[in-house]
């Protein structure tokens, strides 16, 4: 009895310290990983002054801070958003953005359609210049964004009906005037 009872604690202690062994190396390796990515995206932002430069860019600075304002049941939320670089061409001002590897640069991938997006809509300038530093490459991203819809026929209308009252009574006390 008292060789399963032992059999059992030892068996639950060499668990728990597998267990703790693979947290451990688990947390090292990601660490290892996301210096390596770190290191890379650095590479690939030097890499990308030399690019937009090459590509007629200029640049104005680098790691720009701004904040949108989002309205949730009218709580206000300043979202906070950091660009790579801001940089102008030919007087127009751009947002660039830098990516490594193989899918974060493409359009296909949404997160970063949706990141460039934010940031052509966020900073209000005419577009975002797409930097792959790995392909050594430069896009320039502009999203036809659509004009607010149109009011509806009868506000329309009520429109009209205003510019013509208000131009008839003005045209009238000119008469009586």
């Amino acid at each position: 009895m008292i060789s399963v009872a032992l059999s059992v604690v030892v068996a639950l202690a060499l668990a728990v310290v597998a267990y703790r062994w693979r947290l451990h190396h688990d947390a090292r390796g990601r660490s290892r990983r996301a210096r390596a990515q770190g290191r890379i995206a650095v590479e690939g932002e030097r890499a990308a002054m030399a690019l937009l430069t090459q590509a007629g860019y200029r640049i104005l600075d680098s790691q720009v801070r701004h904040a949108i304002v989002v309205s949730v049941d009218a709580e206000r939320y300043d979202a906070g958003l950091r660009c790579d670089y801001l940089v102008e061409r030919a007087g127009v001002t751009w947002v660039a953005e830098v990516k490594t590897g193989d899918a974060a640069p493409s359009l296909a991938n949404p997160a970063t359609r949706r990141q460039l997006l934010e940031y052509q809509v966020g900073y209000a300038v005419a577009g975002v210049v797409l930097v792959d530093a790995t392909a050594q490459t430069v896009h320039a991203v502009q999203f036809e964004l659509a004009p607010p819809a149109p009011p509806p026929a009868a506000t329309r209308w009520l429109i009209v009906g205003a510019v013509i009252g208000a131009s008839t009574v003005g045209g009238l006390w000119w008469l009586h005037g």
